[in-house]
Order: C-alpha cells, then sequence, then structure tokens
C-alpha cells in the first residue's frame, strides 16, 4: 500500500442472512485528510467502519488501516485507530478532567493528568474541566468524547455521525474540533447523512448508497459531474442558519456584531 493511504479498502462484502449490506467496497484515504463516507440510514456506513475498526470480520474483501491488515494485524490496527459512535460514551458521574485522567490510565501512559489537561486545553474545555458532564451541553459533551479518543495520538479518528442529535451550534463546534485533528496530521474518516457536514469538512467524499460506493472524489470533481450552472441574478437571501447566529450569538462575539447588538 502507497505510504500515502492511510487506508486502503478493496471488495469489501458483508451480509447479515440474505440482507447484502456492504456489495464491494473501495475505498482510498490519503493521511492527514478528512474522508467523508456519506449515505443514508441503512446504506452501509456502519458497518464499513466497524470492519475498519476491527469490531466486524468481512465476508470478502480486504482492507488495511495504517499498514496494517484488518483481518490478519487487528492488534496493530486497534493501537493505530480511535473510534468515536454515534452517540458520547462519556461517564456523566466523572467531571471532564477525570473521563480523561481514566482513558490515558487504561492506556498506561505516563502523567494522565498532563494528557488530560493538554487535550482540555485543545478543545477549549478547561473552564469546565472540573465539573460533572452531567452539567456539560450536547456540543461540550461531543467535543469530551472526541478528545477521549485521542488520548495516545492516534493516527486514524474513526467518527461514526458525530454530530447525531446536535443543535447547529453544537454541530459548528464539533466541526471546528474535526478540521483541529487534520490540521494535527490526524487521518479522520468520518460518516455521516448530512450533506452539509461532508461539505463543509470534508476534503474527500465517497457516496455509499445500497451497500455500493457510487461516486468518489473532492467536492469540486463531485460537482463537476453535474452540468454547467446557468447565472442567474438575484438577490441574496441570509439563510436560516444566518438567521440562528445572527440572534443566539455565535459565542465570540460575532453574533452580536452582525445584529448590531440586538438581544
Amino acid at each position: 500500500m502507497s505510504t500515502r493511504l492511510a487506508i486502503r479498502v478493496r471488495g469489501l462484502e458483508k451480509s447479515y442472512r440474505e440482507l447484502r449490506v456492504l456489495r464491494g467496497v473501495d475505498l482510498d484515504v490519503e493521511r492527514g485528510s478528512i474522508f467523508a463516507l456519506l449515505g443514508s440510514n441503512g446504506a452501509g456506513k456502519t458497518t464499513a467502519v466497524k470492519i475498519l475498526a476491527t469490531l466486524l470480520r468481512a465476508d470478502a474483501g480486504t482492507a488495511v488501516v495504517n499498514g496494517f491488515d484488518v483481518a490478519g494485524q487487528p492488534a496493530r490496527v486497534r493501537e493505530s485507530i480511535s473510534l468515536t459512535g454515534q452517540f458520547a460514551a462519556v461517564d456523566e458521574i466523572l467531571s471532564g478532567r477525570e473521563n480523561l485522567v481514566l482513558v490515558a490510565r487504561l492506556r498506561h501512559l505516563d502523567d494522565p493528568g498532563g494528557v488530560a489537561d493538554d487535550l482540555l486545553e485543545r478543545f477549549s474545555l478547561t473552564e469546565a474541566g472540573a465539573r460533572r458532564v452531567a452539567t456539560y451541553s450536547g456540543g461540550m459533551r461531543r467535543r469530551l468524547d472526541i478528545a477521549m479518543s485521542l488520548v495516545g495520538d492516534p493516527a486514524v479518528v474513526f467518527l461514526d455521525e458525530p454530530t447525531t442529535g446536535l443543535d447547529p451550534q453544537a454541530r459548528v463546534e464539533v466541526w471546528q474540533a474535526v478540521r483541529e485533528l487534520a490540521d494535527r496530521g490526524t487521518t479522520v474518516l468520518l460518516t455521516t447523512q448530512y450533506l452539509d457536514e461532508a461539505e463543509q469538512l470534508a476534503d474527500r467524499i465517497a457516496v455509499l448508497h445500497e451497500g455500493r460506493v457510487i461516486v468518489d472524489g473532492t467536492l469540486a470533481e463531485l460537482k463537476a459531474l453535474l452540468p454547467p450552472a446557468e447565472v442567474e441574478y438575484v438577490e441574496k437571501q441570509p439563510t436560516l442558519e444566518d438567521v440562528f447566529f445572527a440572534v443566539v450569538g455565535s459565542g465570540d462575539g460575532r453574533g452580536a456584531a452582525r445584529t448590531g447588538g440586538a438581544r
């Protein structure tokens, strides 16, 4: 496998009795990139991620993650990855810092407290670090969940529908956290059913439909598949997202500035 690739998948198949979930999936994910696997519910996204994370065994095909064969070297694959599921796997009784320290100890890392403090700062959770997670907002819990997945600096992070159930502001917080992962060289494969999420985050997008990748490319390449757009001159109207952040504020003062300081 090329050293530029963090993930290489060829002919991946998986069935549950008579139900064929994956029907020969091929994927190439470059190191340090954000790759979005886009598809509706039931398309096979989570099944593909579980196979790549060694939680399921494929019926056919091959998959290599960080240079290790998923079927033949599962322990080495697990050392290289982290997986965040559709719902935040945090302990609400513990504080944010205690959650991170616990994971660092389970991974037998030196200085668990230092690891926790670094991740709290990285994900803008330092002020909330001593609070019980039960008091966190949805976006804060998700950011903590992603921070926990980075304990030990895995080369590849799988995010399975990371913004499911979050409000618009929390989604933007998570998007920023995901961008920062790639900026630091982590390879991110995320599954999503939200078109705008793939458009906002991904360097490359694959559309999974009925167990097959039907198209794969950059956003520009995918847009080029459609006929050239007709130029029309229309009055630009604000989007609902513009209105939402103008009213509630974006958390850094920009919302108030855009609305003239209105409350």
